[in-house]
């Protein structure tokens, strides 16, 4: 699992250029805000939370139909299906190096963003916390998209048809939980909770439900 672990990592950092490629579309997602929305920085204050999350979560999604494709292309994929070692565990697996190659640097590059946003302290805090906690989530819902659509010549856009409507819960609560802390008479932990709620959940049903996707399409 240690080898599978950092050979996912290299080749999600090689493919397509990976992290770089992921952070910058992040920053012109976040870069542009401020030119559309004009020169008030309480209004930027306000809407930065909300925008680094979704510039993240659509980051997030550039690479995922790459997730199982080159063990498809090169005919691994049959090989992980017959190996003795469970298939779920497989894709648990590739699914934590997917997110530490691509995702990370995201929650990386947060504080960095939340600048462009007039945010302070408490908020780029509050926004670094919430996406480490929500974005493994995505991913996990981003495997089940990428299962599907492995076979299809260009699932692309169809992963990210499948993944986005599933992904609206962990943004309602990652942003709402970082509103929380910013704002004092709104509770914090449970929006937070239910963030974290989410992606346990997801961390169980994401790579089952990818691995029966993968076994079917197989079949």
């Amino acid at each position: 699992m240690t080898a599978l672990f950092l050979r996912d990592l290299k080749l999600s950092i090689r493919a397509g250029g990976g992290a770089l490629i992921g952070v910058l579309f992040f920053l012109t997602i976040v870069a542009v805000i401020p030119f559309g929305v004009g020169p008030d920085l309480k209004l930027l204050s306000r809407i930065g939370p909300a925008i680094v999350w979704i510039g993240a979560l659509l980051a997030a999604l550039l690479g995922l139909d790459r997730l199982f494709q080159a063990e498809r292309d090169d005919g691994s994929l049959d090989l992980m299906l017959m190996q003795e070692t469970p298939l779920v565990l497989t894709v648990l697996v590739k699914c934590l190096a997917y997110w530490t190659a691509t995702s990370l640097p995201l929650v990386i590059a947060s504080p960095l963003l939340g600048l462009f946003m007039n945010m302070d302290e408490t908020a780029i805090g509050a926004t670094m916390l919430t996406l480490l906690i929500g974005s493994p989530a995505i991913t996990f819902i981003g495997a089940v998209g990428a299962a599907v659509a492995v076979a299809l010549p260009r699932g692309g856009l169809l992963v990210s048809i499948l993944v986005l409507p599933l992904t609206i819960p962990v943004l309602i609560f990652g942003v709402s939980a970082t509103y929380a802390a910013v704002e004092d008479p709104a509770p914090f932990l449970p929006p937070f909770l239910i963030l974290i709620a989410l992606t346990l959940f997801f961390a169980v049903i994401g790579p089952a439900a990818a691995a029966l996707a993968l076994r079917n399409t197989a079949d």
